[in-house]
């Protein structure tokens, strides 16, 4: 090849390489916005819209856009709805003709047009003159609606859609927000309901105090639960003007009042709250220094706390669950001494056993989640009043504490008259609460109570190869084929259902004895032991025997057991083994 046809193969592909690039960045951007302008009202942004005013028979709307949301000056100075008036912005803004109907009508009237659904004027940053649009009746089919632009005197049909947001009720371009406030800048909340007056502090860490009356530590869980409530509370309906706050219960209302920030920076706002209206579910309310009343939702009444003692934090011993190392339990059953060993539990008294670790968790989930339903005493001499002999006493060990949280419960007929109730302390020297009744008998736990009552130590199910069952006296003998393949070999060969065969391992493996019959395992034949009605034992690849269950004589509800690792005989719920009495007609097929 010549240098000359190189130099023009050259200046061939760089021309082709600039023109695409033209193409790309200028001449296809310009045709995809003629191809979008093309048939629509006007050539404008919908960000560029300043102000909007519709003018419909009735009222008249006015909106102002304001940073990145918009302003309502008629018919109430107010916020407005960004979502919805964004979104009338839009339709008209992208607004497009559909055909030309009458390019000079004799009568307005036939379309709608005399006088008019709506008069729409929108001025438009970068436009002189502001523009305008009225829009009339739908056509014959509905799906079109009679239209003039500006000052022209065709009438023209634009989609329906224009006509919908523009009719628009007035309480649609409304901000709804009842008392939009940065529940992250909140430093203190005043109550003031039914002249029940309060005083809420926020602190460090989400917590909360009661400033006044008090102190006392407040419910944090509630306060916050109540704050964004209120927060992101919507108003049910715009009522009007309050021209007689009574009927509204308004002209002595309660009060909330709001803190935001920080010393020089610290603002309040304060909602009126009047009276709650039943059959609307909802509570007529007022933004200070506004007159409009509004109806909120109910639950803005609800979820305000009208004692100090509705405010009050009633959890009554708080620790750290996954720090604690030590639980020692003294109730009416007596001492139980519990320590932790990784994921898992032993009783260290009265004597040594392996302890059930959900037993035990749920023990301390119980504690944790205790709450009082009331406050019967701050000061110390409480607790020799309410709880002088405690049926129950918990001590928790936390890593590296060298004293421990103690809770103390008891039952009491000092606290209602004639009637057992229940008080609890987190120590000797107070606050008391008041408990139900039920919590002193869920937390006095025994160490019978609180052992691992497994029959069957855990195996790994991905392990067992053969499954034996003998029901009176028949064997049925179970192999597995791969990963979930199991087969029956005995006494015929056949498919077996794997999810059978799965539940007969998870009986197994999960059971649980209900009493000890026999610790040392004597006398077999009074148990049916000696020749059990079941039996079921999982092996291995090589034949050893991972566990094996024999199952006796029933009683009542119970049924007597014994596992070969064990010789104690032991009582289970007689519901719990019937997988296993019904596999050899179950498990095969």
């Amino acid at each position: 090849m010549s240098w000359k046809t190189l130099t023009v193969l050259v200046v061939l592909a760089a021309g082709l390489g600039g023109f695409l690039i033209f193409d790309s960045y200028y001449l296809t951007p310009n045709r995809e916005k003629t191809t979008s302008a093309k048939g629509r009202l006007w050539t404008i942004e919908p960000k560029d819209v300043e102000t909007l005013t519709i003018k419909r028979k009735d009222d008249t709307v006015k909106l102002k856009r304001t940073g990145d949301g918009w302003e309502m000056l008629e018919p109430v100075k107010t916020r407005g709805n960004a979502g919805a008036v964004n979104e009338t912005v839009t339709g008209l803004a992208t607004a497009r003709v559909d055909r030309e109907v009458d390019a000079n009508p004799a009568k307005l009237s036939d379309f709608g047009l005399e006088p008019p659904e709506a008069v729409v004027t929108m001025e438009v940053k970068g436009q002189a003159a502001p523009l305008t649009l009225t829009v009339g009746g739908k056509n014959p089919t509905g799906v079109w609606v009679y239209a003039r632009e500006g000052s022209k005197p065709a009438v023209v049909v634009i989609g329906d859609s224009v006509s919908r947001d523009v009719l628009r009720p007035v309480a649609d371009f409304r901000d709804r927000a009842l008392f939009p406030f940065d529940r992250r800048n909140v430093t203190a909340v005043e109550l003031d309901l039914d002249g029940s007056k309060m005083t809420l502090e926020a602190e460090e860490g989400g917590k909360w105090r009661i400033a006044r009356p008090g102190p006392y530590p407040g419910d944090a869980d509630m306060l916050t639960d109540m704050l964004d409530k209120l927060a992101s509370a919507s108003v049910k309906e715009f009522v009007g003007p309050a021209k007689s706050p009574a009927a509204y219960g308004l002209d002595k209302p309660s009060h909330l009042t709001i803190w935001l920030g920080k010393d020089k920076d610290r603002t309040s706002k304060t909602l009126l709250l009047g009276k709650v209206d039943a059959a609307k579910k909802g509570v007529y309310v007022q933004r200070q220094g506004e007159p409009e009343v509004l109806l909120a939702p109910s639950e803005t009444w609800d979820r305000l706390p009208r004692t100090v003692a509705a405010a009050r934090d009633k959890v009554i011993l708080r620790y750290a669950y996954d720090k604690v190392e030590r639980v020692e339990i003294d109730s009416p059953s007596g001492t139980v001494k519990l320590a932790r060993d990784g994921i898992n539990w032993n009783i260290t008294a009265p004597e040594a056993l392996k302890a059930d670790a959900g037993v035990v968790n749920g023990l301390l989930w119980r504690i944790r989640d205790l709450r009082a339903s009331g406050f019967l005493d701050e000061s110390p001499g409480g607790v020799a009043r309410y709880l002088p002999k405690p049926e129950v006493t918990v001590k928790i060990w936390e890593q590296g504490a060298k004293e421990p949280k103690t809770l103390l419960l008891g039952l009491s007929k000092v606290i209602k008259a004639g009637e057992m109730a229940a008080a609890a302390s987190p120590g000797p020297q107070g606050p008391v609460f008041m408990v139900e009744p039920k919590d002193v008998e869920d937390l006095s736990k025994s160490a019978m109570d609180l052992r691992d009552k497994s029959l069957i130590a855990s195996f790994d199910m991905k392990e067992v190869k053969r499954v034996r069952v003998t029901v009176g006296g028949k064997p049925l003998l179970l192999e597995r084929r791969g990963d979930d393949d199991w087969r029956v070999v005995e006494p015929s060969k056949g498919p077996a259902k794997e999810i059978k065969v799965t539940g007969l391992l998870l009986t197994l493996r999960n059971l649980k004895w209900k009493e000890i019959a026999e610790a040392g395992g004597a006398d077999a034949a009074r148990f049916g032991l000696d020749k059990p009605e079941a039996e079921i034992a999982v092996l291995k690849g090589d034949g050893s025997e991972m566990a094996s269950l024999a199952i006796g004589r029933t009683n009542g509800k119970l049924v007597y057991v014994r596992a070969k690792s064990s010789p104690a005989i032991y009582a289970v719920d007689a519901a719990s083994v019937e997988d296993i009495r019904k596999a050899p007609a179950d498990v095969p097929g």
